[in-house]
């Protein structure tokens, strides 16, 4: 039968079969239609995965926040006929913080098969790490650009570290890792806990959890690495 299937990715360069299952490699051989985000990071990420696959069989579809619906729903034909299709993220996993969200809801609403595999995330290893509770989590994804409404976002999550003791966590564009890092140390309590968490599966991967206090007395390098951002108690 066929079927969507959520193909997980490699978080930065890391040897594949250390991450991923050998049974995602034998569906990966059995697709031949794929939504990505990237033609040529998909290729390269395909390639490595089963050196034998011959790339040029294979059909890629562009996703992007710019894709229509119209066009989604149109890459998801093959599965009316039968054929499976795959979707490939840039890191993790495919449909969380990541636009392949947006294909895995014209599945659903249009009744397809939907098979998420198994594969690392990074949202779900740094909560793992962070010693927070995992129980009850809100990823928020970027804060506000705006400098009143971002202060805030980041009182009122940090409020509800403690009525709630839900973990909040957030991402910010890699270069501008340091102000998000600055903004927290400027706007929470001293007491508050932060977990930085950078190039996790990396032989340099950082997962640190200090109060903001101890943050202040030392930055940590996270310029331009992907990271997240936790508060917790």
């Amino acid at each position: 039968m066929s079927a969507l299937y959520l193909i997980p990715v490699t978080l930065g360069d890391v040897e594949h079969r250390r991450v991923l299952p050998e049974y995602n490699r034998e569906v990966i051989l059995s697709i031949r239609h794929f939504i990505v985000e990237n033609v040529r990071t998909a290729r390269r990420f395909l390639k490595k995965t089963e050196p034998s696959i011959v790339i040029d069989n294979l059909v890629f579809y562009e996703l992007n926040k710019h894709t229509s619906a119209e066009a989604v729903a149109a890459y998801l034909a093959p599965l009316a006929e039968g054929e499976s299709v795959g979707v490939i993220s840039e890191a993790g996993c495919p449909a969380v913080a990541d636009p392949g969200a947006d294909v895995v809801a014209i599945a659903q609403r249009k009744g397809y098969k939907v098979v998420p595999l198994v594969g690392p995330s990074s949202i779900l290893m740094s909560v793992m790490g962070s010693g927070f509770n995992g129980q009850s989590f809100a990823f928020h994804g970027y804060l506000p650009i705006d400098a009143s409404e971002r202060t805030n976002t980041i009182k009122k999550l940090e409020g509800r570290i403690y009525s709630e003791n839900q973990t909040q966590l957030f991402i910010e564009t890699p270069y501008r890792n340091l102000k998000l890092f600055e903004d927290f140390l400027k706007e929470c309590n001293g007491n508050t806990l932060l977990t930085v968490a950078a190039d996790i599966l990396q032989p340099d991967q950082l997962i640190r959890t200090a109060q903001i206090r101890d943050w202040k007395a030392k930055t940590p390098d996270i310029h331009k690495r992907p990271a997240i951002f936790i508060l917790g108690v």
